[in-house]
């Protein structure tokens, strides 16, 4: 509603409106990509042997690509929700109703900043955060419209069937195309891809449809089974993690050969055809006179295992799970910064914080991230985070954790537990976190560096949960799973 907007004027500062500019002192416009469930490794730029991104892979060439990008929590809604409020889950939450957004943190949205900064906003697509009643998206953006899936295919008014993909970008070609000269812009594509339609679970179209222009994608091409798929892998997890939604949707899409082989090579064209609709809101740029003014951001709001460690979906602490693929393009970018790997560490709590950099707007004091923005220029910050505190609070009783990872080790802990069952790793002699290290006396002073970090940023974020909530999470989480 208008109150989050005029909430945010207070909290930032009434900001002016941004007068026409002489070409040199333009704002940038902001171009947001977002896909759903997109594991970090799945670009050709970063090396896989399948995936055809030849788009993406443009952008990384002439940007910088992130190596080392991570969510802080990895499940969608709320690695949405950490995006658009700049804060971590633990800050922004109701305590009483998790994962609900608290009112004063959607009062500083980046969009809302940038919307009163003078900034022509729109969103197209998924959207997903849990608000509060009488909270409308819709009113946060001059242009709105939530596309999603089920089913990801829509019948259009003349008869003919669209991927929800293309039509985010049709929405996105559209908007630049009426787009004003004398007024900066913030496009949100926020695909539902490659998001499994959970519903469908027929192996391949079924379970991940892909658009039309990935049809026969892939199909002569072998799917190697997941690196990490091997039986020990798989047992070597405690109980809890085996009982987990992780190890029942490996069952819903890869327990057979066949099954495994359909589901992958359908994830992959979904991703393909990401990179050919997006090829097409680029190209809009070029045509509408943009391009050399827009800032390009492709991102995903989380990872994914893709069988390995017996796994589907995301949620738990594993490299899998947290990283994310993560591409920064500024055409304002001296030439010498670009086509560059940035080593290191970007959290997608860092991008509105970026965003309000681009753009010249004041960062409120509630953001937690930095802004990326000196990174894709080339420059080094000082005193840029070697560690950050990662966490899952929703799916209760058996994936509510918190952590952190650094840049050797990996400390988690899942509360749930009783007792706490907590997990170390040596990212140094076990980069594939093979190994439980918490029972190894010769780790014991790392193990416990690890906790007192995990406690330091459990500080900054309000503390622990108390246990009432810890109920109340379970009974929301099991009402929701009735539904």
């Amino acid at each position: 509603m208008r109150r989050f907007l005029a909430a945010a004027l207070i909290a930032a500062g009434a900001f002016p409106r941004l007068a026409p500019a002489a070409d040199t002192a333009r704002p940038p416009n902001i171009l947001f990509i977002f896909s759903d469930d997109q594991r970090h490794d799945t670009l050709g730029a970063a090396g896989h042997p399948i995936v055809r991104t030849p788009t993406l892979d443009r952008l990384a060439a002439d940007g910088v690509r992130f190596r080392n990008a991570f969510v802080t929590t990895s499940v969608c809604w709320v690695s949405r929700a950490v995006v658009l409020t700049g804060q971590w889950a633990r800050s922004h939450i109701r305590r009483d109703s998790v994962p609900t957004v608290r009112p004063e943190a959607l009062a500083t949205m980046f969009p809302v900043l940038l919307r009163a900064a003078g900034y022509r906003t729109a969103h197209f697509g998924k959207w997903h955060l849990i608000a509060p009643p009488g909270f409308s998206p819709a009113e946060q953006y001059e242009v709105y419209e939530a596309i999603g899936r089920n089913p990801y295919f829509k019948t259009l008014p003349d008869g003919t069937r669209r991927h929800e993909t293309d039509l985010v970008c049709d929405r996105g070609v559209e908007f630049i195309r009426s787009q004003p000269r004398d007024r900066p812009f913030l496009l949100n594509l926020w695909f539902n891809a490659s998001h499994a339609e959970d519903n469908d679970r027929r192996p391949g179209v079924g379970h991940h449809p892909w658009p039309q222009s990935a049809d026969g994608l892939y199909e002569e091409i072998a799917i190697p089974p997941p690196r990490l798929g091997a039986k020990a892998v798989v047992e070597a997890h405690p109980p809890f993690l085996l009982q987990s939604i992780n190890r029942e949707r490996f069952f819903w899409g890869y327990d057979t050969p066949e099954k495994f082989t359909a589901n992958v090579r359908a994830y992959y064209r979904m991703i393909t055809g990401i990179d050919h609709a997006v090829a097409r809101v680029l190209a809009a740029l070029e045509a509408a006179g943009l391009a050399d003014n827009t800032i390009v951001v492709y991102s995903s709001d989380n990872g994914y295992y893709l069988g390995d460690r017996g796994f589907q979906g995301k949620w738990s602490h594993y490299e899998e799970s947290l990283r994310v693929p993560l591409i920064i393009r500024d055409p304002r970018a001296p030439r010498s910064a670009r086509g560059r790997v940035v080593e290191a560490m970007a959290l997608n709590v860092d991008l509105p914080a970026t965003f309000l950099d681009w753009a010249g707007v004041p960062r409120p004091a509630a953001y937690e991230g930095r802004s990326l923005a000196p990174l894709t220029r080339g420059e080094t910050p000082a005193g840029w985070r070697t560690h950050f505190f990662c966490e899952h609070l929703d799916l209760a009783p058996t994936l509510t954790w918190e952590g952190v990872r650094g840049e050797r080790f990996v400390y988690a802990r899942y509360f749930d537990q009783q007792p706490t069952f907590e997990f170390l790793h040596d990212l140094g002699s076990d980069p594939d976190q093979l190994r439980n290290l918490t029972a190894d006396p010769g780790y014991a002073a790392d193990l416990a560096r690890m906790r007192a970090l995990c406690e330091e940023e459990l500080f900054l974020r309000g503390g622990s949960l108390p246990p009432l909530d810890q109920r109340g999470l379970r009974k929301a989480n099991a009402k929701r799973k009735a539904k």
